[in-house]
């Protein structure tokens, strides 16, 4: 579904005897929120004027003094919710300020839309493409908590390999999956196939575009479910309705989905590996006949990538778990290099096609605890910073990166190794950013203060469970 219009979009409702209009923004860490209104409120008129709501009450976004802002439905996101009782129409939606009728600047939708007109403006480009593979975790049940005195969590899945001593109301049925071992296994290994197959169905009565499903590495029940490409605003969307139709059909199954990228110990997290390509006059730019296949037009894109990559990870790696992930020997790519086909490396190079449509590059560090909007635009502009000044990436690392020696990786760059680290190489790296009026000042800024204040310090202050096995006896 993809309407061009308010005035399909009332159409549509009619027929589909719809009561509510839900419409979602995204907040600064990248949730979807909602307000609902009944389907008499929604006038053709509503397309341009928008809803009010309380901008102070949104993570990262305006001060109490500044707060009435509108939210202007984009007709082109419409889609029936799966999950409400009653008929209900979602639409995404796009934030401006009531007085200027400007688009808001901390808006992270707008930022994405301000990547994709400068990649246009700077001609070298007038489309780019995205292709995220954001790894979840369905589990059976998570508890966790913490407090002045306390600190834990206790998650658990019928299919984790700890569980093949537990008593399951005398009814343990063994084939538990063991650590690591959890790529390709069918049934009954592979307990969530039909769950994932259910979450696929609902995704493309929405109009997303379904690759593939399937189990992944980790013990108790990672998965993996592919959309097809899509220009980068409209795949930031997707990923967002991805993230609530597997939420919901967890829930509906009364299990719990995240997306937290490091839940397990012992075991590999969840990353969101990006494929990325540029487009103009519908042809793809990014295959030639350097390495891999590859244009120097693409060279020059993942040289960008590397280059401000440690800064990138503060967009792409936002949280202080990401970094709990991206450690070596749990395929999560930990040095900057690139290389074909090669997994250890951050940008790969997919072989799997030889057609000049299938080139792209895949970054292999982001994690789909990211606001996709910004994580995309951030990707987008470090690529086109490559393409400007002809970055050259270096030579290509054909090795299993995490098996050289300390001689052999030594002067090969890393990502970050916190979130606090990241942060800092964002303050001292985001010029490329600012280019074209992406990304603003304002809000790099405000992103660096609500990470410090609400992630890094938070986790800085607390005494972690396992403190008290190794230090309590000091």
């Amino acid at each position: 579904m993809s309407f061009k219009s308010g005035k399909e979009v009332i159409d549509f409702a009619k027929k589909n005897n719809v009561v509510m209009v839900d419409c979602r923004i995204t907040d600064s860490p990248g949730l979807w929120q909602h307000c609902s209104h009944p389907i008499s409120q929604l006038e053709e008129s509503t397309f341009q004027d928008g809803y009010g709501f309380d901008g102070s009450s949104i993570r990262g976004w305006k001060v109490i003094n500044e707060s009435d802002m509108l939210m202007i439905p984009d007709p082109q996101t419409a889609f029936i919710d799966p999950f409400m009782a009653q008929p209900t129409l979602v639409m995404i939606c796009d934030v401006v300020d009531p007085l200027s009728r400007q688009p808001y600047i901390r808006d992270p939708r707008h930022v994405a839309k301000r990547a994709e007109l400068y990649l246009k403006q700077s001609g070298i480009a007038d489309t780019a493409y995205f292709g995220p593979e954001a790894e979840f975790f369905v589990f059976d049940s998570a508890r966790f908590g913490s407090g002045a005195n306390h600190g834990y969590y206790e998650i658990d899945s019928s299919e984790a390999a700890w569980n093949t001593d537990s008593d399951e109301n005398g009814r343990n049925l063994a084939y538990k999956i063991r650590h690591k071992e959890g790529y390709f296994p069918v049934p009954p290994h592979d307990t969530q196939q039909d769950i994932r197959t259910e979450m696929c169905l609902e995704m493309e009565r929405m109009g997303i575009v379904i690759e593939t499903h399937h189990h992944e590495v980790a013990t108790a029940g990672q998965a993996e479910i592919d959309m097809k490409f899509d220009t980068l605003v409209a795949m930031a969307d997707s990923v967002l309705k991805y993230k609530y139709v597997v939420k919901n059909v967890a829930r509906r199954h009364g299990m719990t989905a995240t997306f937290m990228p490091k839940p397990l110990f012992m075991d590999n997290g969840s990353g969101m590996h990006t494929h990325q390509s540029l487009w103009k006059d519908g042809k793809p730019l990014f295959a030639g006949d350097k390495y891999g296949g590859l244009s120097e037009m693409a060279l020059h894109y993942i040289g960008g990538i590397l280059k401000h990559s440690r800064a990138l990870a503060a967009f792409t790696n936002p949280t202080t778990n990401s970094y709990k992930r991206l450690v070596p020997h749990y395929e999560a790519p930990v040095n900057l290099a690139y290389s074909s086909r090669n997994r250890s490396a951050s940008c790969r190079i997919p072989t799997y096609s030889q057609s000049p449509k299938a080139k792209r590059v895949e970054v292999r560090y982001p994690d789909p605890a990211c606001n996709p909007y910004l994580a995309f635009g951030a990707m987008l502009m470090a690529g086109i910073d490559g393409v400007i000044n002809k970055i050259h990436p270096g030579d290509p690392l054909d090795k299993n990166i995490y098996a050289l020696s300390a001689e052999e990786a030594k002067g090969i760059p890393t990502m970050p190794g916190s979130l606090d680290e990241a942060v800092r190489e964002l303050e001292n790296d985001h010029e490329f950013l600012l280019q074209g009026g992406v990304f603003s000042q304002d809000l790099i800024q405000s992103w660096i203060d609500y990470k410090r204040e609400n992630d890094i310090d938070p986790m800085r202050l607390r005494p972690h469970p396992h403190e008290f096995e190794l230090y309590y006896d000091v």
